[in-house]
């Protein structure tokens, strides 16, 4: 499979034209990756664009390649977000890591009740950041033509007003009488799954979000850690939405 690389500009080249790569983008090509000439490589803007081409000239700094195909890529619908707890440690960030592989379209980070890590202001910055980081290396890996975007931290009355917004609100409790795999999955709307930080989520946020509307379910009958339970999800949901 031919190496893929990811610019922010918006791609509107066509077949015959030729792309830059430079920056950071460069380097990784052309230093860490060792592309070279006439190589075949993907290039994409995260954003739907995706093209094919070969390599013409390698250097440090600029990479550049002759665009031999392109196709445009529709963004995914009805969506899967994720809404990701903060946890202490990086098992927050193994699981944006994961999702973002497996074909999570969004991603928000959630400051629950029992999570121990916190984000103040300049802290919710970094750290939206930083998964912002995550989420760009994965869907690269990945060969992703869409790049999950990362949305400013929730709070819980954040998550109340998606589930009053018609979206589908799953939230996954592992004393839930439901199982994700019989949800009701309406065609049109957003599928949100709601993961809780190490210590699970707490009774009166399970209260307030199945009041505005949101459904608890199960995995299983085992209870998985915050950095693996949504990507199991994901999976999940992704089967019965026939993507995968």
């Amino acid at each position: 499979m031919a190496l893929h690389f990811l610019l922010d500009d918006h791609l509107d080249a066509r077949v015959g034209d030729t792309v830059t790569l430079t920056g950071p983008e460069a380097h990784h090509a052309a230093t860490v990756r060792r592309v070279r000439v006439e190589e075949t490589v993907t290039v994409g803007d995260g954003r739907g664009a995706w093209l094919t081409g070969v390599v013409e000239s390698v250097q440090p700094t600029q990479v550049v390649v002759r665009v031999t195909a392109r196709r445009d890529v529709p963004a995914p619908a009805p969506r899967i977000l994720l809404v990701q707890a903060l946890a202490k440690g990086d098992r927050d960030e193994l699981a944006v890591q994961a999702a973002t592989e497996i074909g999570v379209d969004g991603i928000v980070p959630w400051q629950a009740e029992r999570s121990i890590s916190r984000w103040d202001s300049a802290k919710a910055a970094k750290g939206r950041a930083r998964w912002e980081t995550i989420v760009r290396e994965a869907s690269k890996q990945a060969h992703r033509a869409w790049v999950p975007v990362v949305a400013p931290l929730a709070s819980t009355a954040d998550l109340v007003e998606r589930a009053r917004s018609g979206a589908t609100v799953l939230v996954l409790e592992p004393t839930a009488d439901d199982a994700l795999s019989a949800a009701d999955l309406p065609p049109d709307a957003d599928v949100v799954l709601v993961v809780g930080p190490e210590g699970g989520i707490a009774a009166g946020e399970l209260t307030t979000l199945e009041e505005a509307g949101a459904v608890l379910v199960r995995l299983g009958d085992t209870v998985l850690r915050t950095s693996t339970a949504g990507p199991a999800a994901l999976a999940v949901v992704s089967a019965r939405l026939g993507r995968w």
